[in-house]
């Protein structure tokens, strides 16, 4: 026997039985251990800060603001990306293998698209509401309402949907692929040809990610003022302490904007720029890196909640109302006030 049969015997595959499976990535225990244990505690916190979010808005009617829809149909696509997406994508990842055939893994390339773009475009929504709020609050109550923002997000989730399921079905994404791309059995990843990879990173990321940006820091530059103005018309009674609390509110607006940006753009924005650079460079980017940062953008779907959610006090004494009657059955939870 030679050197080369007992070297292709050693590979493992990620269906043995059949030629033209692919290749299963060989990784130690341990790691695939510490891969599983990460993703799965990503997954868990995902989903139930999620629904917690989900719960606490229907529950209370105090929550039942144009606002808080937004925040009700982004905790439901992110806790759907943490059912339906994260689970088959960890397995994927950790194996090298998908094990679902082509039909399922069509859907759930679709679902991740969908899901994805639909989560940034809440996101999107987001600030355009709280700019209309800051900027212009005395016409928010006509501008905004609840019915308008049903329509905005309707038009979100039937935009996420149709791009989503129509670039996977139709396959337009891998046109001119062929020769580079050569996917064998149990391979389940999207590839995008350079003309779509352009399309799809604009539409999607840096003209919504551009949108936030401008409309974040316009509100930022206007509670500024607005503190400086309010400073000015009570410091002849409290000088010192209406210096105080201005310089305050202005930390506490940049923190919080800064934390908004900061982490939208920290989680989504390396895994667009490999997607918008890989196919001018012949897609050399290693299949883990590009895995590492499908979880890196994931990880923006488990710090939603922690910053549209659990950040304002009006949210915060809700959660500790149903952990406390639902969760931990304590008598003393119907004394809380919302």
């Amino acid at each position: 026997m030679t050197y080369i049969e007992a070297d292709v015997k050693d590979v493992l595959l990620c269906f043995p039985h059949q030629p033209d499976s692919c290749p299963r990535v060989h990784r130690f225990s341990v790691l695939k251990f510490m891969m599983y244990a990460f993703m799965l505690v990503t997954i868990f916190m995902t989903v139930f800060g999620n629904l917690l979010v989900i719960i606490t808005i229907s529950h209370f009617k105090q929550l039942h603001s144009p606002t808080n829809l937004i925040i009700l149909s982004l905790a439901l696509v992110d806790c759907m990306m943490g059912c339906l997406v994260m689970p088959f994508t960890m397995v994927r990842w950790v194996e090298g293998c998908w094990f679902l055939g082509d039909f399922l893994c069509q859907i759930h390339s679709s679902l991740d698209m969908t899901i994805s773009i639909a989560s940034i475009l809440h996101l999107c929504l987001v600030s355009v509401d709280r700019y209309v709020a800051i900027c212009e609050p005395l016409q928010y109550r006509m501008k905004v309402t609840n019915s308008k923002i049903a329509v905005c997000l309707a038009t979100i989730w039937l935009f996420s949907l149709s791009f989503g399921f129509g670039i996977v079905l139709s396959k337009v994404n891998a046109l001119g692929l062929d020769t580079v791309v050569t996917p064998c059995v149990g391979y389940c990843a999207l590839t995008f040809n350079k003309e779509w990879s352009v399309i799809g990173s604009l539409l999607n990321f840096f003209i919504p990610g551009t949108i936030m940006s401008c409309l974040y820091l316009k509100i930022f530059c206007v509670a500024r003022k607005q503190a400086k103005v309010m400073s000015e018309r009570t410091a002849v009674v409290k000088p010192c302490e209406t210096s105080h609390s201005s310089e305050q509110r202005e930390r506490k607006a940049a923190k919080t904007l800064g934390i908004v940006m900061g982490f939208f753009l920290l989680c989504w924005l390396p895994f667009f720029m490999a997607n918008l650079i890989d196919p001018f460079l012949n897609f050399m980017t290693p299949v883990d890196v590009f895995d590492a940062l499908i979880w890196l953008a994931y990880f923006n779907s488990m710090c939603n909640p922690l910053i549209y959610g659990f950040f304002y006090p009006r949210f915060q004494r809700a959660f500790k109302i149903i952990i406390s009657r639902y969760v931990l059955r304590l008598s003393d939870a119907n004394n809380l006030i919302l």
